[in-house]
C-alpha cells in the first residue's frame, strides 16, 4: 500500500474527531461570550420554564424581612406604607405576614387581608413589566435570562397559587370584602390606580391586568391544559365586564391625566360595541364612590389595626387637608366623644390630653406621637361617621361639598347627607332637598316633588331655614288662591 493511501486513510479517521473538537471549542467560546455579555445576569439555561419554582424568588430587602417579634407593629407599619405606595415586594410580604407563614405571625393571621395584598401584588405592574427585554426564542430560553425578571415571574406564579388556595376557602361575602379592599386601595392612587382597575375588568387583559401573553396569567387561566386545571378562585375574583372597564377608564380621565384620555379612546376603538356605553358610564361615574370612606381599621387578635396609609396626592388634596383648620374644632371634639376617646367635646386641640390623642392614633394605626395632625382630625370625623354618628355624617357631607379637609366630591357629599337623613337629621333632609331642587351634576337628578317632600319633613322636624321656606311657600299659595 502506498504511503499516500495510508496517509489518506489516517486523515479520514482523524477528520471527524477534529471536527467534533472544533465544535466543542466553539460552543465553549460562545457560552463564555454570552456569559460575559450578560453583564451580571446568570449564565445561559436551556428549555427553562420561567415561573415554575417558588423557591427561586427574589431576595427581600432586609427592612422587609427582619425578625420583628418584639416590634411587630412597627414592622407592619413600614410594610403598609410601602405597599400603599405600590411596592411589589412589600405587598408580597404583607400577603405572607397575614397568612401567618411564620410562627411569629400567628397573632395577626387574617385570610382576607392576606388575599388583598396578594391580589394587589399580582395587579402591580412592577411584578410583570419586563426589565430586560430578552428574546427567549421559540424554545423559551436560548439566550441569557434576566435574573430579576425570572425571580419576579416565580414570585407571581407562587402568589397566584397562594391566592387561589386562600380564596377557595372563603365564602362569597369574604371574597367580596377582598374585592372591595383592592378597589379602595387602587382608588387612592389616582389615574394609575383607576387604569389598573380598568384592566382588571377588561377581557383583553390577563386575570390581574397583565398582558394576555404573560406566562403566569396564562397558566392561571389554564390555557396550557385546554382550559382545565386553571386557578378558578384567583382568576374569578374580578369578573370581566365592559361597563366596569369603561367606568374605571373614564374615572382615570376625570383626574386630569392626559395619558388616560388616550387609553380611553383606545378602549372605545378596541371593540365596536364599547362606544355605546359612553353616556351610561358618564352618568354612573358621577355617582361612583369607593367601597370605604377609608381603609377598614379592624384589628386581629394582636391589636394591630389595618392602618390606612393612603396619603393625599397632588396639590388639590394637600390644599383640602390644610383647610380642615377652617372647620370649628368642636366637630372634631364631638366625634372623639362619640367614639369614646374623650369624655368631653373639646372645642380646642389644647383641651385634649396626650393620652387621648395617642388613643386616636392607636385606633387609626398611626405612630403614637401624641400630636394631633391635620389628617387625624379628618380621620376622627370620618371614623365617627362610619360608626354611625349622624352629626359626624352631616359634617362630613358638608366637608365634601365645600372641599374642607377632603377634596370636593358631590357624590360622596350626597352619600353622607343620605346616611344622616336616614337617621332623621332635619339638616340633612334640607340639604338633600336642595340637591333635588337644583339637580347636581348628575349626582341627583332634578326632582322638585322630592325636594318639597324633604323640605316638609325637615320643617316638621323643626329645622328653622326649612320652616321659614315652607311658610313662604304656603303664603304664596294662599295669595294665589285669594286672587282666584
Amino acid at each position: 500500500m502506498s504511503e499516500r493511501g495510508a496517509h489518506g486513510r489516517d486523515h479520514g479517521r482523524r477528520g471527524p474527531g477534529r471536527a467534533i473538537a472544533v465544535a466543542l471549542v466553539a460552543v465553549l467560546l460562545v457560552t463564555a461570550l454570552l456569559a460575559m455579555a450578560a453583564c451580571g445576569e446568570q449564565t445561559p439555561q436551556f428549555f427553562r420554564r420561567v415561573g415554575g419554582n417558588a423557591d427561586e424568588g427574589c431576595p427581600r430587602p432586609a427592612s422587609l424581612t427582619g425578625a420583628e417579634f418584639n416590634d411587630q407593629e412597627r414592622g407592619l407599619r413600614v410594610l403598609r406604607k410601602a405597599a400603599f405606595r405600590g411596592d411589589f415586594f412589600a405587598q408580597l410580604e404583607l400577603g405572607s405576614r397575614y397568612a401567618a407563614e411564620r410562627a411569629t405571625d400567628k397573632n395577626i393571621e387574617d385570610p382576607i387581608e392576606s388575599a388583598t395584598w396578594l391580589a394587589m401584588a399580582l395587579a402591580n405592574e412592577e411584578g410583570f413589566a419586563p426589565i430586560n427585554r430578552v428574546n427567549r426564542g421559540p424554545f423559551g430560553g436560548w439566550r441569557p435570562l434576566s435574573r430579576y425578571d425570572d425571580c419576579r415571574a416565580n414570585e407571581r406564579a407562587s402568589a397566584y397559587r397562594r391566592l387561589d388556595r386562600t380564596l377557595s376557602r372563603m365564602t362569597l361575602e369574604e371574597q367580596e370584602a377582598v374585592r372591595d379592599r383592592v378597589i379602595y386601595i387602587l382608588s387612592t392612587q389616582d389615574a394609575p390606580g383607576f387604569r389598573t382597575l380598568a384592566r382588571l375588568h377588561d377581557g383583553l387583559y390577563g386575570p390581574f391586568g397583565e398582558p394576555q401573553d404573560n406566562p403566569q396569567g396564562r397558566e392561571a387561566w389554564g390555557r396550557r391544559n385546554n382550559g382545565r386545571d386553571g386557578l378558578q378562585a384567583a382568576t374569578g375574583l374580578f369578573r370581566r365586564n365592559d361597563v366596569d372597564a369603561y367606568l374605571y377608564n373614564y374615572l382615570a380621565v376625570q383626574t386630569g391625566d392626559v395619558g388616560s384620555y388616550v387609553l380611553l379612546k383606545d378602549f372605545e376603538r378596541s371593540s365596536p360595541n364599547r362606544t355605546q356605553y359612553g353616556r351610561f358610564v358618564e352618568a354612573k361615574a358621577r355617582q361612583w364612590v369607593p367601597p370605604f370612606e377609608f381603609y377598614p381599621n379592624k384589628a386581629p387578635a394582636s391589636g394591630v389595626p389595618f392602618s390606612d396609609e393612603s396619603r393625599p396626592r397632588g396639590d388639590a388634596f394637600e390644599y383640602a387637608t390644610s383647610r380642615i383648620t377652617e372647620l370649628p374644632f368642636i366637630h372634631v371634639g364631638r366625634a372623639l366623644r362619640y367614639l369614646g376617646i374623650s369624655e368631653i367635646a373639646a372645642s380646642q386641640p389644647t383641651q385634649l390630653s396626650k393620652r387621648e390623642v395617642e388613643t386616636l392614633e392607636a385606633v387609626l394605626g398611626h405612630p403614637m406621637d401624641g400630636r394631633l395632625s391635620l389628617l387625624e382630625r379628618v380621620r376622627a370625623i370620618q371614623l365617627a361617621a362610619v360608626n354611625g354618628s349622624s352629626e359626624a355624617q352631616l359634617v362630613l357631607a358638608v366637608m365634601y361639598a365645600e372641599g374642607i379637609g377632603v377634596p370636593i366630591d358631590y357624590a360622596r357629599s350626597f352619600h353622607w347627607f343620605e346616611e344622616a337623613a336616614r337617621q332623621g337629621s332635619p339638616e340633612a333632609k334640607f340639604a338633600l332637598s336642595s340637591y333635588f331642587a337644583l339637580g347636581v351634576a348628575g349626582v341627583a337628578d332634578q326632582d322638585k316633588a322630592e325636594a318639597v317632600v324633604l323640605r316638609i319633613d325637615s320643617a316638621l322636624a323643626g329645622f328653622a331655614p326649612s320652616a321659614a321656606r315652607l311658610q313662604a311657600v304656603l303664603a304664596q299659595v294662599s295669595r294665589s288662591q285669594q286672587r282666584r
